[in-house]
């Protein structure tokens, strides 16, 4: 497959020979797949190399977007192909036809594995070509069942059990600080299986983290999904300690300690990926409250073009990163996907002739070709004194995970100013506010007027549920609102459809299914960078980015919906008027 697929895209001309024999030793030196070494040194996307192979075997490729890698739910294709089949030959049924099971699969050239379909179903195959990453998704919420957690749970409740985890007990512990949750954990303690369960419903239903506490007269768990807290069924009361065990002993943290906080990680390796899990340990009033960051690198949108910028938006962003000096600043809270939209846009503009480095807290995207070093304030790295470390590695962009003082904030204008590309993250409500807190942290506005490039800012909102969302009419009120606002033209306005959550199986009842990221975004010009210069006025700031065409996070927001990606409620409640 893997000498197929390098000629195919060297007789289709995606790729050179260079490019493929650097791919070739990538992907043998780091044990991935060609595809997968492709990708990560930015030849191609994942979708490109797939589309390609699908034309040059005349197969159709499978995606969300084309609506052909949707599984029908009311044919019983998890009778006919069975889950453990299903993630050991990464193909997943999408449909029967005419005594026709159609399959979407990553090796359309698999002979072996198209007879074995055949057999264990009885039918003719139909293949369709797909991506691991958009295949791995819809396997997850296909499989996925929502009254596992529950099962598990109302099975302990009725086991009694010591309350205490002994690190013998499990052969998931042979190598602590690792949990595969593939492997059976029938013979471990019911504490073990509880909490394989609550980590496998959180990473089926897309939770980003995971909360466990105790109260006065009862216990509760809740997943954060899409950025809201869901309650999900919790275990005994009596059984949260030794829980809260078993995750400090994968964690490595001292089980005996219980009056102190405490910081920990460990990974967990289910159905074909690495994730990440980072634990920590409060001592409350009640006991020690337990919450779990779901890192899922697997689930991570790296591609600039699906991120949730406007056209005109990206290519501002695009235009200032590829400046040879300057400084990007990009704001939002924490939790908004800051990391992520700037890891896109490096991926976007890396090249081999740059020299890329990173100084972070933590590295949560590991990035082929790129340099990246993790802050470590106990021995004396913090982002400062990195930053100045860096201008001695002959950087052409760096990127600074925040700048939290005015140190960093010195060391940034300093690397802009001596002929570096910089990107990092403020915390400020609106894109422009960063210019006040960079005067504030010790900037002169004479020097940051010059070398500022572009500033942005971002929130994220919810997807709709495309299986159960339903459209309605907004008031006249609203429309009127949204007009003006997002700066839409109302002769348009018949072709808009509004749509409203609902919830259903496929979203877990919350009417969502994701997020996407609304910008604003503000290239510097000559009249702004008067404004910084001479009076610093934040008004008369945004009164010119407004003069410059640019959107703001509200505008942005009613583009999606206009668009039926979310709810009016949504932007409503993520924004505000003068954003």
């Amino acid at each position: 497959m893997a000498k197929q697929l390098g000629e195919i895209l060297l007789e289709k001309g995606h790729l050179d020979e260079v490019q493929l024999r650097q791919a070739q030793v990538f992907a043998k030196q780091n044990e991935v797949s060609l595809v997968e070494a492709i990708v990560r040194l930015g030849f191609l996307t994942e979708e490109q190399v797939t589309m390609a192979q699908a034309a040059y075997f005349s197969i159709d490729y499978a995606s969300k977007e084309n609506g052909i890698l949707i599984p029908e739910r009311e044919q019983n294709l998890n009778e006919i192909i069975p889950e453990k089949f299903a993630r050991e030959n990464m193909i997943m049924p999408l449909f029967v036809e005419d005594d026709i099971l159609a399959v979407a699969l990553l090796d359309p050239t698999n002979v072996f594995l198209l007879e074995n379909l055949k057999m264990i179903s009885g039918k003719q195959i139909r293949p369709f070509i797909t991506t691991k990453s958009q295949l791995l998704a819809v396997m997850d919420a296909f499989y996925s069942k929502k009254n596992y957690l529950e099962e598990v749970m109302v099975e302990a409740a009725r086991t009694p059990a010591a309350n205490a985890v002994n690190e013998d007990e499990d052969e998931d512990l042979d190598n602590v600080g690792v949990l595969d949750l593939d492997r059976s954990a029938s013979g471990s303690s019911q504490y073990v299986r509880q909490v394989n369960a609550i980590l496998r419903q959180a990473i089926s239903e897309r939770a980003s983290d995971i909360h466990l506490e105790m109260f006065d007269e009862r216990v509760s768990l809740r997943f954060r999904i899409d950025g809201s807290l869901y309650e999900r069924t919790t275990p005994a009361k009596e059984a949260v300690n030794a829980i809260i065990s078993r995750i400090k002993i994968l964690s490595k943290l001292d089980i005996a300690e219980k009056r102190l906080p405490q910081d920990g990680s460990f990974t967990i390796h289910y159905q074909n990926r690495a994730i990440e899990v980072r634990v920590s340990v409060c001592p409350a009033v009640f006991g020690e409250k337990l919450v779990l960051r779901i890192l899922d690198k697997g689930s991570g949108e790296m591609n600039i073009d699906k991120l949730g910028f406007e056209p005109i938006q990206k290519k501002a962003f695009l235009d200032a990163a590829q400046l040879p000096h300057g400084l990007i600043f990009l704001t939002g809270p924490t939790g908004s996907g800051k990391s992520t939209t700037l890891n896109a846009v490096l991926t976007s503009i890396r090249t081999p002739e740059l020299n890329f480095m990173t100084l972070e807290d933590p590295v949560e995207y590991k990035l082929a070709g790129i340099s990246q070093v993790q802050v470590k304030p106990a021995i004396g790295l913090t982002f400062a004194a990195g930053l100045r470390s860096f201008l001695r590695q002959d950087p052409d962009v760096i990127l600074v995970g925040e700048v939290r003082d005015n140190e960093t904030a010195e060391a940034c204008l300093k690397a802009a100013l001596t002929g570096h590309l910089v990107l990092s993250t403020l915390h400020t409500n609106d894109a422009l506010g960063a210019v006040p807190r960079l005067i504030d942290m010790g900037m002169e506005p004479f020097l940051l007027a010059s070398s500022l490039a572009l500033v942005a800012a971002q929130r994220l909102v919810r997807v709709l549920c495309p299986y159960c969302k339903v459209p309605y009419v907004p008031d006249a009120m609203t429309l009127d609102r949204m007009i003006k606002e997002g700066h839409l033209n109302p002769k348009e306005a018949n072709t808009w459809t509004f749509f409203k959550s609902v919830g259903c199986p496929k979203c877990f009842g919350t009417g969502f299914s994701g997020r996407r990221a609304i910008y604003e975004v503000y290239r510097m010009n000559e009249e702004m960078r008067n404004i910084i210069y001479k009076t610093q006025d934040l008004v008369e700031l945004k009164r010119a980015a407004i003069r410059s065409g640019s959107l703001n996070l509200r505008a942005n927001g009613w583009h999606k919906v206009i668009r039926g990606q979310t709810t009016i409620d949504e932007i409503l409640s993520i924004t505000t008027a003068d954003e």
